[in-house]
């Protein structure tokens, strides 16, 4: 006779599993009266803390799966009234600029900046374009000083990883220095070259190819 796969399951894991589907359906519950940014900082919580559990009971007692359920409500990013007024202010700031500003799906804040504004073509010099960008960018940092940044940078396909990685790198880079000269702690700013392997559009074409030359810079409120 065939078994389902709870069954076999250690005691310990599978009380951790029944008490994180429990905790998921008190959150969708008590998301109902919620305001959105509410909901969505509520359900990025309890999502954490559901898997949390899991993890915890794979690793020990029902202690673990406690320690493990409060760590992974300690994880990932929040979406705060604080986060929905930066969203709103980059909005206004980057308005007919060709920057995109997105919420991701993680509860971060998106900035997609492409090449015409950012960077020439095999360079990682600021363009006089990028740099006003960057200031408003700065003061919404400094107005609010619990967020953490990640700036990442991408080229096209042409040329060959040995010079569209350090090139993707360079530029984060170069943003990042640029918005510590403007008063943002370099702690709060990480970054990341990944040269040609996340285009957003074909390469066989000029069009596609300036649409993956870019930054992305993300901000997220940590959860606390």
């Amino acid at each position: 006779m065939q078994t389902t796969t709870t069954a076999r399951l250690p005691g310990t894991f599978a009380r951790s599993l029944l008490a994180a589907s429990a905790s998921c359906a008190l959150f969708l519950t008590g998301c109902a009266n919620m305001t959105e940014g509410q909901r969505n900082t509520a359900t990025g919580v309890g999502i954490g803390t559901a898997a949390g559990a899991i993890v915890g009971g794979l690793v020990g007692d029902g202690r673990g799966a406690a320690v493990g359920a409060t760590l992974g409500g300690l994880g990932g990013y929040v979406w705060s009234q604080r986060m929905e007024r930066q969203r709103a202010e980059m909005d206004r700031a980057m308005a007919d600029t060709g920057v995109v500003v997105t919420q991701t799906s993680d509860n971060r804040l998106k900035l997609n900046i492409p090449s015409d504004i950012s960077f020439d073509t095999n360079r990682y010099d600021i363009k006089p374009e990028f740099a006003p960008l960057l200031d408003r960018f700065a003061r919404s940092l400094q107005e609010n000083p619990n967020t953490e940044v990640l700036i990442v940078g991408h080229t096209d396909s042409t040329g060959n990883d040995a010079i569209n990685n350090p090139l993707s790198r360079n530029r984060a880079e170069a943003t990042r220095q640029y918005l510590v000269s403007r008063g943002v702690a370099s702690h709060r700013i990480q970054i990341e070259g990944r040269g040609s392997y996340e285009p957003v559009a074909s390469n066989a074409t000029a069009e596609g190819r300036a649409r993956n030359r870019r930054v992305e810079i993300f901000v997220g409120e940590p959860a606390q």
